[in-house]
């Protein structure tokens, strides 16, 4: 067993105060938020009932994950019409350049502020 797998597990909840098991290495029946969603679930307001942890990043902190059980989770919500036209309003204000007003068919980066061409009008022009 390597070090950072032993520093990690932690099945009890001794040191971490949850069960805590290694990066992929979760028993079965427990799924992260993002496995759950793959498999058309969510967790239905219950609690974490454990964590993946991984240690060892290069001076950051460690990644965690919460754990959830599988059979307390409900399905996902189905999508309503006003959702569905929320959300495509949404996107549509993101994809809308601020500066000319021009709807690119991509999301304006939040590091530039505007669409790529009124960023770099010069550049474009070459």
């Amino acid at each position: 067993m390597s070090r950072a797998y032993a520093d990690v597990l932690d099945p009890e909840g001794v040191r971490y105060g949850i069960p805590t098991y290694p990066w992929r290495a979760a028993p079965e029946g427990l799924a992260t938020r993002r496995q759950l969603r793959a498999v058309g679930l969510r967790p239905g307001g219950q609690e974490p009932v454990a964590q993946v942890m991984r240690l060892r990043r290069r001076g950051r902190a460690p990644l965690v994950g919460h754990l959830y059980r599988i059979e307390r989770a409900k399905p996902v919500r189905p999508m309503t019409p006003g959702r569905a036209e929320a959300l495509a309003k949404a996107m549509q204000a993101r994809r809308t350049c601020p500066a000319c007003g021009r709807v690119a068919d991509y999301c304006i980066p939040t590091s530039l502020g505007m669409c790529v061409p009124c960023a770099y009008p010069t550049e474009l022009a070459a």
